[in-house]
């Protein structure tokens, strides 16, 4: 069992502060534009009713697909199939973890690079600024990368309820594949193939209610770097996409009992861009806390990236073939070095400010002792 750790703060006690705290500030360009409840019906509801079946019904789901992946890189599945009492007990359990006093849940600190755990914000190192949540995540497949040292404990059922909702989210992400790979005219198991062995991580997130919402994020934007995603929420709201490079932001629906599927990096390289890979984030609130479980579906570490179709007349928009290790790694050291460039840049900005009012003060200064030989 995990040693007792008493020496640490979770998020859910800075809740309760009047102001946030000033790591989780984000600079003026990323702070949220829309309100994490002013819905947006833009994204698809897909039925999956049917699916399984050949002719017209499986062919128009398809089509659907296809064009809100070609469109948002993001979309609501329903009648998916799995266990809706499943869903709530997982929902139920995820909760009750969060809501144990924080000792209980730094057993499972997983900060200093352990793979699985709780942690405040992120299990990225070396992020500059925080997110305003906590998250408990732990791998599940393949079934002998299970570390359950890492898995909490408390409440009794977690490892019970958490295995079967992974199996039945594996198979839903698999039935989901079968479609895309459809969508772009190749076998139904082609992307499967191409993933060797489906990773599959999942990420609870829970989200306080903050003080001063507008200041942060509960998660920054960003794509993600797997295959697809797998998005339980409940029904406070906070999602976030966009499609114009975050000109515009939309709040998405939450629906009871509904997946939303966000399609990542590597379902965009696989199918040579003609997939977008869903552009998000999530916004807090001060009204209420809220609830997300997101399942991973990813690459093995080896499996290779590449187009798996270039039509004639297109060029890869991948420049050579490249394991999803390698492109996980590059892309999150991409992007802490985007956020150092920006606050150097930053930096420089105030430094520069700073040297122009000593300058105008100085003039000034200059200016009146003038005055007064004038005089």
């Amino acid at each position: 069992m995990p040693p007792l750790i008493i020496c640490k703060k979770s998020l859910t006690s800075l809740a309760e502060e009047k102001y946030v705290n000033n790591t989780f500030i984000r600079d003026e360009d990323e702070r949220p534009k829309v309100a994490y409840n002013e819905f947006s019906d833009d994204i698809p509801v897909i039925s999956l009713a049917g699916i399984g079946e050949s002719g017209g019904e499986r062919t128009e789901t398809c089509r659907k697909i296809v064009a809100a992946c070609e469109e948002w890189g993001i979309f609501q599945v329903i009648n998916h199939g799995v266990d809706l009492e499943l869903v709530k007990d997982m929902t139920r359990s995820a909760r009750e973890f969060f809501d144990l006093p924080a000792e209980e849940k730094f057993r499972f600190d997983m900060s200093g690079g352990k793979k699985g755990g709780f942690i405040v914000s992120s299990h990225l190192q070396g992020e500059l600024v925080k997110d305003w949540r906590e998250i408990v995540t732990y791998f599940s497949y393949p079934i002998k990368a299970r570390d359950y040292s890492r898995w909490p404990d408390k409440p009794v059922d977690w490892r019970a309820v958490t295995e079967a909702y992974s199996k039945q989210l594996m198979e839903l992400g698999c039935k989901l594949l079968e479609v895309l790979s459809e969508g772009m005219d190749l076998e139904k198991d082609a992307l499967s193939k191409t993933c060797v062995e489906m990773d599959q991580k999942v990420v609870v997130n829970f989200y306080p209610k903050c003080p001063q919402p507008n200041l942060t994020l509960g998660l920054k934007r960003h794509t993600d770097p797997g295959l697809i995603t797998l998005l339980l929420q409940d029904q406070v709201g906070g999602l976030q996409a966009t499609r114009d490079g975050g000109k515009t932001w939309i709040t998405v629906q939450p629906i009871e009992g509904a997946f939303v599927v966000n399609l990542g990096d590597c379902g965009h390289y696989l199918s040579n861009g003609r997939f977008k890979n869903a552009d998000h984030q999530a916004v807090v609130n001060s009204n209420y806390s809220r609830l997300s479980i997101a399942t991973f579906q990813n690459p093995a570490p080896d499996a290779i990236l590449y187009p798996l179709k270039i039509d004639e007349g297109e060029k890869s928009v991948v420049n050579e073939p490249i394991t999803f290790a390698e492109m996980y790694k590059k892309k999150m050291t991409n992007d802490l070095e985007l956020s150092k460039l920006k606050k150097m840049a930053k930096e420089n900005m105030l430094q520069e400010e700073i040297l122009q009012k000593v300058k105008d003060e100085a003039q000034v200064k200059s200016c009146k002792s003038l005055e007064e030989i004038l005089a």
